[in-house]
Parts: C-alpha cells; structure tokens; sequence
C-alpha cells in the first residue's frame, strides 16, 4: 500500500452526447488526427504528477478499444445513467488500487482543450486544501433568467463563476458525497455534490479556452484553440 498521496486522472465518458447530434458519442468526434477523448486523456497527462488515468465508459461500448493501445490510460466499463454515478462507479472500481487520500481529478471527456498552466494551477493551489477544488472562470455577461420565452428578471452576476473540469478532490471525501447525495441525477459537477455534505470547495482560476464541446458548432473553435496552443495533428 503506497503512503504518499497519488494524482489520479478520472475521466466519465459513458455518456451518449444526445445534444450533439451525430451518430457517435461526441467523446469519439475527431479533432485533427485523434479524437476528442485522446486530447482530454492528453491533456490530464501533461502534469507529471498525475499518476495515471482512468476513463470511465458504458458497458457495451466498444469505440474505445481504437484508442486503447495510443491513450496512455485505463478503461473501465462501468458507467452509469449519469455522470454522477459514472464517477461513482469509477471510484468503486478503482477501490483496492486508491486509498481515501488519494487525490482525484475530474475532467470532461469533452473539454479538449485543457492547458497544462490550468492543470497545474489546479493542483498547485489545491494539493494542501482541506476540502479540494475546481476550475472555474468568473461570468463576464449579463445573464437573463426567461419567463415564457421573455425576460423575466436580470440576474445579478456578481461573485458567479462558471465551473469547469479538472475538479479535484480527495477520494475519501468524492465518494463520500457521492454515497449520500439523494439524487445522482441532479449533480452536474463533483463539486455540487461535496457542497452538498456542507463543504466549500476551493475556486481556482481557469480560462475560457477550457471549452466545453457540447454542440457539433463547438468545434471549430475547439480546433482553433487547440491549433493555438501547438497541440493539434
């Protein structure tokens, strides 16, 4: 049993990318030579801290095996009805491997974009947190809340963030909230879940360019940012 608390990459992409329109899940769009799962793969393993990474796929999915042998990662078939209880799953599975100090990282199958200055901004500020934290950028519009297909109020945005992925936690305290969130369906993120059990994660600055692909009109830009940061091929 090691002592010395890990890095573990976790990456949930069971999911069937229904928003996205195509026939694939978008995790498997292709971005240059590779596809979108092997940038986000990438992009966790640019810290060297980061032991290893596990990605969490749905039974029966069999895109992944194309990947298998290039990505530098493990993959297991346990993915859930949801992210929530994909990554829960995912902690499960990897149990006798992990200890409750381990450190996990959460990270979208599909931000591709990830650069390692936010990976390790992430871990630098988060490693001696009491409670682990998240990437997340502050909101720069004014957001409207619609009412009938009109505006109904405009939202205050002071002090709003926008979260984003790497969310790093420890083991412990991720499958913790997991066990005794009510209703997985309703978490979109790791950290509503550890707010849940009374805890305030850490807020680390992140940057726009962490985009997350969720429409096929998402990416181009992700390409463009990719091509800017020297990663595309």
């Amino acid at each position: 049993m090691h002592t010395t608390p890990r890095l573990i990459g976790l990456i949930p992409a069971a999911g069937s990318g229904a928003r996205f329109g195509a026939d694939a899940p978008k995790q498997y769009a292709r971005l240059g030579g590779r596809l979108m799962l092997e940038h986000a793969i990438e992009a966790v393993r640019a810290d060297a801290r980061v032991g290893a990474v596990i990605v969490v796929v749905a039974p029966g999915d069999v895109a992944w095996r194309a990947l298998a042998d290039r990505a530098h990662a493990s993959f297991i078939a346990v993915g859930g009805a949801s992210r929530a209880e994909s990554v829960r799953n995912g902690l499960r599975a990897i149990g006798q491997d992990a200890v409750d100090d381990d450190w996990i990282l959460v990270h979208d199958a599909a931000r591709p974009c990830l650069s390692c200055t936010e990976l390790a901004r992430l871990i630098d500020q988060v490693a001696d947190d009491a409670v682990g934290g998240l990437l997340a950028v502050p909101l720069a519009d004014t957001l409207k809340r619609e009412r009938e297909g009109r505006v109904g109020a405009t939202v205050e945005r002071a002090r709003l963030w926008r979260a984003q992925t790497p969310q790093m936690f420890r083991r412990g305290v991720l499958a913790r909230a997991l066990a005794q969130s009510r209703d997985l369906s309703s978490l979109t993120d790791e950290s509503s879940a550890v707010e849940q059990i009374g805890l305030q994660p850490r807020l680390v600055m992140g940057a726009v360019t962490n985009l997350k692909v969720t429409v096929a009109e998402d990416l181009p830009l992700a390409e463009a940012i990719l091509k800017a940061q020297g990663r595309w091929r």
